[in-house]
This record gives structure tokens, sequence and C-alpha cells, in this order.
């Protein structure tokens, strides 16, 4: 477990999304958070104050969480500075990304004479079997999304909050490094062997009570060329019960893709029961869960209404409005 509290590093993000790990960690670990370092040029902004190395530490900080994720997954060589100087007053260094810390020579030296931890969460710890696909005992959730980073943890997690308030058998299943900073556990899954990545799930997902439900945190997009093969693996992976339809309603073209326009919720249902069916002949979609941050209250519950209406499934934020809906629809 990582130490906390936290000081969530924004380097130079260029949008919010960018930053989208340290957004979770603070939406859902707000708990842990001590405050924010952005350097020159950033433009996501968390709301936490913003603190110097030598300012966090005085507050207490124990670990300084990499929160940027650009695309590729790489340590930009303008952050090594902040990072040396950070593991150089004693703190712990976390990172999700593809790079990893341990092969940053300055960062590692700094690490090892100051006598602080470095922590790639994202490289897989144990080895996974290849999948069997064989049915396990219990109930499983999947959000799917039209996209990537549509709100698919933010579901997941927000459906485990409501499930356990009401008593029932519910628990988050991290598969990304946002999920597992959050959680503490879980599998990088976009780092496990192809081959495996099914398996891992699988292993992540194993036979449970009757009445337990486990909330699989979705990653990528069937639709999206870049990364519809961990999508894939979650599927056939996870043999999900049950499906919720994942969207962000103000996006032109697929992240990161401007070349790529996005699919529509009947052909994300479509596509995904389809392939679900492969291994588990009785799932069903159950709702709609919409990412409504970027619009306002009175655009956000048009929104909600028209695809409700479009769909004929519950439509919620379940983030903004609360994930009551969704879980009543597993029933």
């Amino acid at each position: 477990m990582l130490k906390t509290p936290y000081l969530l590093f924004l380097g130079d993000a260029q949008d919010a999304l960018t930053a989208k790990v340290a957004q979770g960690i603070k939406d859902w670990r707000p708990e842990f958070c001590v405050g924010q370092l952005r350097l020159d040029g950033c433009k996501a902004d968390l709301g936490l104050q913003d603190m110097t190395i030598a300012e966090a530490k005085a507050a207490g900080a124990r670990t300084l969480v990499v929160g940027a994720a650009n695309r590729g997954g790489v340590i930009s060589q303008s952050w090594i500075a902040s990072l040396v100087e950070a593991a150089e007053a004693g703190m712990d260094i976390a990172s999700g990304l593809h790079n990893r810390l341990t092969a940053q020579k300055a960062l590692v030296d700094a690490a090892q004479k100051a006598g602080v931890g470095l922590f790639d969460v994202r490289v897989p710890q144990e080895d996974y079997p290849i999948a069997d696909g064989r049915k396990r005992r219990g109930k499983r959730c999947l959000a799917v999304g039209t996209d990537c980073s549509v709100g698919k943890m933010y579901t997941a997690l927000a459906m485990e909050r409501d499930m356990r308030d009401r008593g029932i058998k519910a628990q988050f299943r991290a598969t990304g490094q946002t999920g597992i900073l959050i959680t503490g556990s879980g599998v990088p899954l976009d780092a496990v062997v192809a081959d495996f990545m099914a398996g891992a799930v699988e292993q992540l997902t194993p036979d449970n009570d009757a009445d337990h439900w486990d909330l699989i945190e979705g990653q990528g997009s069937l639709f999206h060329p870049s990364f519809s093969g961990v999508t894939m693996a979650l599927i056939h992976g996870g043999q999900p019960d049950a499906l919720v339809l994942c969207h962000e309603p103000t996006r032109t073209h697929m992240r990161g893709l401007p070349h790529y326009g996005l699919p529509s919720l009947e052909a994300l249902r479509d596509l995904s029961v389809e392939t679900a069916r492969i291994v588990n002949p009785d799932v069903k979609v159950v709702g709609v869960s919409v990412n409504t941050a970027a619009l306002s209250v009175e655009e956000a519950q048009a929104c909600l209404q028209e695809i409700e209406a479009r769909m004929d499934l519950p439509t919620v934020d379940p983030f903004r409005d609360g994930a009551g809906r969704l879980v009543d629809a597993l029933a």
C-alpha cells in the first residue's frame, strides 16, 4: 500500500482529461490529497491548493503521485527535476504510466540516496493464466464506453458505493492505474501480455457468492482503433451478466483521433451485447451512464431525458446524481 497523504503531480498537462488519474484520486479519495503541483503551462486544475515540494512535505505529504496520463503513458523529461526534488525531500513516488520510474537513472539514484520508494503501479505483479471461459459463480457488471475516458471507472465506483450503502455484496475491481491508486489493488490490464489479458480478468473476478456483484472497471472502447483490445479482454474475461453503456455527450471525435467519429449508443449496445454473448448468453444491458460534467444542470437533464426516451433504459449521471437507478436495474 502506498503511504498517504499524497501530493498530486499534474506536470504540464494540456487539458483536464490528461490529469484524469489525479482527478479520480481527488474525487474518490479526497482525504488522501494534500495539494497539487503544476508546472508552467499546465492547463489542468483540481481545485486543490497549489504547493511546492517543500510546502507539501511540510504539510505531511508522504507520496508524490504522478497524476497525469498523457497519450502513450510516457514520463516527460520536463518532469524529472520535480520528481528528483520530491525524492530528495523524502517522498515516495508512485506512477501508473507505461514508462517506468525505475528506468529513470537520475530518479533511481536520488531515491536510493534518500531511501525512498519508487512504485510503478502499471507493472503487473504476478503471472496470469490464459483464460478458459468457464462459468464462475457470482455476478459481474461491466461498464463499456463509446470512447475512452467517458466515466467507466466513475460508474463502477458509484455503483459499488450505492450497493454497499444498501448492504448488497459488491466490490469494485480495478483494471487501470487510477483504480489501483484509489483502491490499492487490481490488475493493470493494458500492461498485461495480450494472450493473458482475459485470464487476468478471470483471476480478478473469481468464483463468489451467488448474490455477490463484481463491478469491473471498464477500459478503452470496442470502437476505438487504438484501445479496443483491452475492452475485448474485459468482456470475455469478465463474462458480464450486466452491461452499463457509458457516454460523454460533448465529444466530437474519438479521444486522440480527430479523424474517427463516435459510435451511437445504439451501436455500442448492439456490438457489446453480441460480443458478451460469446461468454455469457444471458447478458443484458441495464442502463446508460452519461458524463455530464461539461453541461449545465438544465442541459444535463435534457440530455439524460432524451437518451432515456431513445434507448428505453434508465439513464443517469452517477457521479452527479447518484447510481441508484443503475443499481435498481441489476435486480
